[in-house]
């Protein structure tokens, strides 16, 4: 509990921090369209998937990440519903696992994303990517502490003022360490992920 309580607390710094920097420097003109770049705060709840696949284990996880995108085109497709833009984002995760004596894994994912931009104030978003975990997570089953994670999932951001928005996340989420050592029992997850993003 003590490091769940942490966890909200540094999220609610994070965030503020984010928004006076911001309010400092904020070019009203940017807009998902134009954007270079994006800075982004999400928390959420992660439950595992037992019996899917080869999990097993039970794992409940209350997720933080910061997230820091890239746009790599101005926007594609005009004028056709798949109009959008290609981002690439870095991702550094806290997954804190509430039911496992509040153990935690940290890491790094690199995602590819498409933003599709037809509307002004709703952004849907889609993305895939990986990357690896320091999972000390004290299961037997697990085999080894470095893992990998790949993952695909969904988003809407809702535009709060032109260059904010508030975004809700929902990815499939897989940890194992790829046959690197034995046994291997996948965390095969679904999180749901609310957060808070910045256009720069």
């Amino acid at each position: 509990m003590k490091q769940l309580s942490m966890t909200i607390i540094t999220l609610f710094f994070a965030i503020r921090s984010l928004m006076l920097i911001d309010n400092a420097s904020a070019d009203q003109s940017i807009t998902h369209r134009t954007a270079k770049s994006e800075l982004a705060v999400l928390t959420g709840y992660g439950i595992s998937h037992r019996y899917f696949g080869e999990t097993r284990t039970q794992v409940q996880t209350w997720d933080t990440i910061a997230r820091y995108g890239f746009f790599l085109s101005d926007e594609i497709g005009s004028g056709s519903w798949y109009q959008g833009r290609h981002e690439l984002l870095t991702e550094l995760p806290y997954h804190l696992a509430i039911d496992q004596g509040g153990r935690s894994m940290v890491g790094g994912y690199l995602l590819g994303c498409w933003k599709f931009t037809s509307w002004e104030d709703l952004v849907p978003y889609i993305f895939a990517g990986g990357g690896i975990l320091f999972v000390d997570m004290g299961l037997p089953s697990m085999g080894t502490s470095l893992d990998f994670s790949y993952q695909g999932g969904t988003g809407l951001q809702y535009m709060l003022r032109k260059n904010v928005a508030l975004q809700l996340e929902y990815r499939y989420h897989h940890i194992s360490n790829a046959g690197t050592a034995s046994p291997n029992e996948p965390i095969n997850s679904s999180k749901f992920l609310l957060g808070v993003s910045f256009f720069r």
